[in-house]
């Protein structure tokens, strides 16, 4: 079986974030930069098939130079091989070109499955996996938190509001993945050592032959406003504290 993970190189979800003073986007000079979480229950699933049923998990991501190591930790969990399409014409990639430029590689690979996360948690999108599926004429199964395979075909559960959906299709199929779905496993020191001589094609813009303009464009980048400072209410009697706490909530909060 050829089984495809799409993935993105995103800042920690516990990284300081700060917006450049001209507002064009974020400092990323102290960024710590990890594979998307969302992606991780792809490649986890990715790997899981491969070892119940054979075959191959090839790793596609679009971004720069540093987004190798992304694609290394994809690797060194498992996967078999990479292609990394990197060119900064793709810097300023929105979900339509991204999603044209993995469908381009894609194309030319042999693929039953092709695993995504359900969004990014950096332009939290939720778009990539269902243009990607529409550029490559794929079902797509989205919000997935069950799947298993029967035959040539896969049975997907997927959550609605108060309630489960099963949906079943023919393969070649896209799959977006969300929490749920499995428990994505950490490279071991084995595999880190592996990922090393595993093989990553890289390709340029040229290369993926698609046009490169973005048709959505980020305007400008702004922090949130800050907030106002927190106050505590000191004293030792509780009825006392209550009053003053109700008052604050009624006068300064406008809360009751």
């Amino acid at each position: 079986m050829n089984i495809i993970a799409c993935v993105k190189q995103v800042p920690d979800t516990e990284a300081q974030i700060k917006v450049k003073a001209d507002g064009s986007g974020i400092e990323e000079g102290q960024i710590k930069w990890v594979m998307n979480p969302y992606d991780e229950f792809g490649v986890e699933e990715a790997l899981k098939l491969k070892e119940k049923n054979g075959g191959d998990v090839t790793i596609v991501c679009v971004g720069p130079a540093r987004a190798m190591e992304t694609i290394r930790t994809a690797l060194a969990m498992g996967a078999d091989k990479g292609v990394h399409i990197c060119d900064p014409a793709f810097d300023n990639a929105d979900a339509f070109v991204t999603a044209n430029a993995l469908a381009a590689v894609i194309k030319t690979l042999p693929h039953d499955i092709i695993f995504c996360g359900q969004r990014a948690i950096d332009d939290d999108s939720g778009q990539v996996g269902s243009m990607l599926a529409e550029a490559l004429g794929l079902p797509q199964l989205t919000l997935v938190t069950k799947l298993e395979f029967a035959g040539s075909s896969v049975k997907v559960i997927r959550p609605i509001e108060g309630a489960q959906l099963s949906i079943e299709t023919a393969l070649p199929a896209v799959v977006t993945c969300q929490k749920g779905l499995n428990e994505p496993r950490y490279a071991s020191l084995p595999g880190i050592m592996k990922a090393k001589k595993k093989p990553v094609d890289v390709k340029n813009a040229a290369a993926v032959g698609i046009a490169t303009d973005a048709k959505a464009k980020v305007a400008k980048t702004v922090p949130p406003p800050a907030r106002p400072p927190g106050k505590i209410i000191c004293g030792d009697e509780p009825a006392q504290k209550a009053a003053e706490l109700g008052k604050l909530l009624r006068e300064e909060a406008k809360a009751i």
